[in-house]
């Protein structure tokens, strides 16, 4: 993994030989060079081992998933702020099978440092929800579910929350 100021480096040095290519009259190459600069810029913004791992998660493949999340090493200097959001999020979804108290550490980093997409702002805060009723504390848990349904505009965690609900009707 190449630090975040790096693939900016590569990505002005390959503009830089696209440049170069047209100005010698190479279109094909510089045009290829540009694919190869978008590259690198795409990178920079969506991190390669974060995709990998979400992809690893599609699967249900937590082992890899963690096996990917493993190879970023210093995440606060390594990731933007965004990537450190969703670094932390996934870590929090997988350790919420295993460690409540580590997973909520997680998940409240994650909603602090921030999330692009609502459903996973929504399915953080209902995975929130989740822990806070499993420690028995309802008006968190509850104060958590009104959030994550305000953010979940499509109701793809709809029946999720039926469940919780009703759970949280039990305690």
């Amino acid at each position: 993994m190449f630090h975040k100021n790096i693939k900016l480096a590569l990505a002005f040095l390959t503009i830089v030989w696209s440049v170069f290519e047209f100005w010698q009259g190479h279109i094909g190459n510089g045009i290829a060079i540009l694919f190869l600069t978008g590259m690198f810029i795409l990178l920079y913004f969506k991190n390669e081992f974060i995709l990998l791992s979400f992809l690893q998660l599609r699967k249900q493949n937590f082992p890899g998933a963690q096996k990917w999340l493993t190879y970023i090493k210093n995440p606060s200097a390594a990731l933007t702020q965004k990537q450190e959001g969703y670094y932390n999020y996934l870590q929090g979804i997988m350790l919420s099978q295993t460690n409540m108290t580590q997973a909520e550490k997680f998940l409240r980093k994650a909603i602090r440092l921030g999330l692009s997409m609502d459903h996973d702002l929504a399915m953080a805060k209902l995975q929130l929800a989740g822990i806070a009723m499993t420690k028995r504390r309802k008006r968190e848990a509850t104060t958590l579910m009104a959030e994550a349904k305000k953010l979940d505009k499509h109701g793809m965690l709809k029946e999720q929350m039926q469940m919780m609900k009703q759970q949280m009707k039990k305690i």
